[in-house]
């Protein structure tokens, strides 16, 4: 990689000169103070659940490299994402809002000029800023990720759909080193003055697939594989940073948009549920200078204060439309502790992917004080400081709990909803290009909120989600003796699914060639 900000002869003369002056004086304690605007990474780990971080506790011996950063940085130990669907949460990771506001509620819905955007913001403050992203998901270009390309200078994406038989990382994704090696180029040219980087790794989202020596390393654990194959990949680009000068006066944020069930609750993967193990995510910042380093802040975070933290670190005063809150108070983080007095705010998440895909019932939760509440046709509560796992539903015991909590969740969201942004819905060709990534969709209306709420509860029909969305990844590989099964399966359950009848009905095998 070319060399960023290299001198000029004269200023390295200058600068020996002023060495050798200074070697003279009494040596004096440094003193470093950040630039006005320091240059500013945001890390985003596709589906990637926060036990599987050593920083956090887990003892796999996965993330040496994020566990190095995080001794540098704040750890925010329980941190939540709000929805667990990527182009969603990470709407609200760039614009401080919330899924009910921003209306970025599915893939392909677009990303509204209206909103506070975090690139947009800081391109505006004359940061140059780029865009790194894994998936097709991500790709505004397509119409994925429409509106995403706001505020970046470069918006490196360029997917397409994968055929049958065509390399999976040539089409709709990218290994992790490839999109570092893509970040890396850009930057040797990047020109001097504050620059903005977003890198997304996507992964640890499934097919999991690591690639040597992580695919027999973590034969047996091969999303495990991704995970640490992603740490080492973000520890090539932590290196380039450290070997050029620019690491220790950089704000580096690292985040997953949300986790992976593995099987929790009987689903597979991501999008339907709420628990856990989808929307606990690991959350650190790096601040310039390293200040607050070796800090612990135990009360819960969200995904939507990531860019009002991020803007009030650099000195920017967030919009007054995001609707996250500064997580770090500027000159308060040099402190070393593992608590922190401010109030363990409530955590929302919602999903509607299980109505607009299957036409069951969209789920709504809020993580307060002990409890977790799951908004359903069967309603949830549980006791997170005594079932952390969520196996024991509260809420028929416990109802004026629940009652309580429920008037809460709809007092929350309707305090931070807003209309302003036309919910529109994805055409044929973008879920065509969706499929391809193992996501089911359909052409259900979005409708009215308080129609989503109706319809099967997800719990009863999760076996139907995991059955189709291994049917995708059967038919784009062109495997229809594997795929035919399994919708001939959610059939018998479902007769009235769309994509299902689709996908087993007459020319199957020639629909997305």
């Amino acid at each position: 990689m070319a060399v960023r900000r290299l001198a000029a002869p004269f200023l390295l003369s200058l600068l020996t000169a002023i060495t050798t002056v200074a070697a003279q004086r009494p040596k004096a304690s440094p003193r470093r103070t950040p630039p006005q605007y320091p240059n500013v990474i945001l890390i985003t780990l596709d589906t990637t659940r926060a036990d599987r971080m050593g920083f956090l506790g887990s003892k796999r011996g996965l993330t040496p490299n994020l566990d190095a950063v995080a001794q540098q940085g704040v750890v925010f130990t329980r941190a939540y994402s709000h929805v667990p669907l990527t182009t969603a949460s990470h709407t609200t990771i760039l614009t401080g809002t919330y899924p009910q506001f921003n209306h970025v509620n599915d893939f392909g819905v677009p990303l509204s000029d209206k909103l506070p955007y975090l690139p947009d913001i800081l391109h505006h403050h004359g940061y140059q800023t780029g865009a790194f992203v894994a998936s097709l998901v991500l790709d505004p270009l397509d119409g994925t990720a429409p509106g995403f390309a706001r505020g970046f200078d470069v918006y490196d994406a360029g997917f397409r759909l994968r055929r049958h038989g065509a390399d999976r990382y040539q089409t709709v994704e990218r290994r992790a080193e490839v999109v570092v090696s893509h970040a890396l180029g850009w930057l040797s040219h990047v020109p001097n003055g504050p620059f903005f980087l977003w890198v997304h790794l996507y992964d640890a989202h499934d097919p999991y697939d690591p690639p040597p020596p992580f695919k027999d390393r973590y034969a047996s654990q091969p999303y495990d594989g991704e995970i640490a194959y992603a740490d080492s990949c973000v520890g090539r680009l932590l290196d380039a940073l450290r070997k050029h000068g620019l690491y220790d006066e950089t704000l580096i944020a690292v985040m997953a948009d949300h986790g992976e069930s593995l099987g929790a609750h009987g689903e597979n993967t991501h999008g339907v549920f709420l628990y856990d193990e989808t929307l606990h995510v690991p959350l650190l910042i790096k601040l310039p200078l390293n200040r607050g380093a070796g800090r612990r802040i135990e009360t819960r975070a969200g995904l939507v204060d990531v860019a009002p933290t991020v803007l009030s670190a650099t000195g920017i005063a967030p919009p007054s439309e995001m609707q996250g809150q500064a997580l770090l108070e500027p000159g308060k983080t040099a402190e070393k502790n593992t608590t922190t007095p401010t109030e363990d705010r409530p955590a929302y998440a919602e999903t509607d992917y299980p109505h607009r895909a299957f036409g069951w019932s969209a789920l709504r939760a809020l993580r307060t004080g002990r409890y977790l509440y799951i908004q359903a046709p069967e309603r949830e509560l549980y006791n997170q400081a005594s079932d952390p796992d969520a196996t024991h539903n509260l809420a028929a015991s416990s109802q004026a709990v629940t009652d309580t909590l429920a008037s809460q969740l709809a007092d929350f969201r309707a305090k931070t909803s807003q209309t302003l942004v036309e919910l529109a819905k994805p055409d044929p060709e973008k879920m065509q290009k969706l499929q391809a990534l193992g996501y089911v969709g359909s052409d259900t209306n979005p409708g009215q909120d308080d129609k989503k709420l109706t319809g099967l509860d997800p719990k009863a029909r999760i076996e139907i989600a995991n059955l189709l969305h291994d049917a995708m990844f059967d038919v784009e590989d062109a495997s229809y003796e594997r795929a035919i099964p399994l919708l001939e399966r959610a059939l018998a359950v479902q007769p009235d699914m769309p994509v299902a009848n689709l996908r087993n009905g007459p020319g199957a095998s020639q629909t997305f060639r």
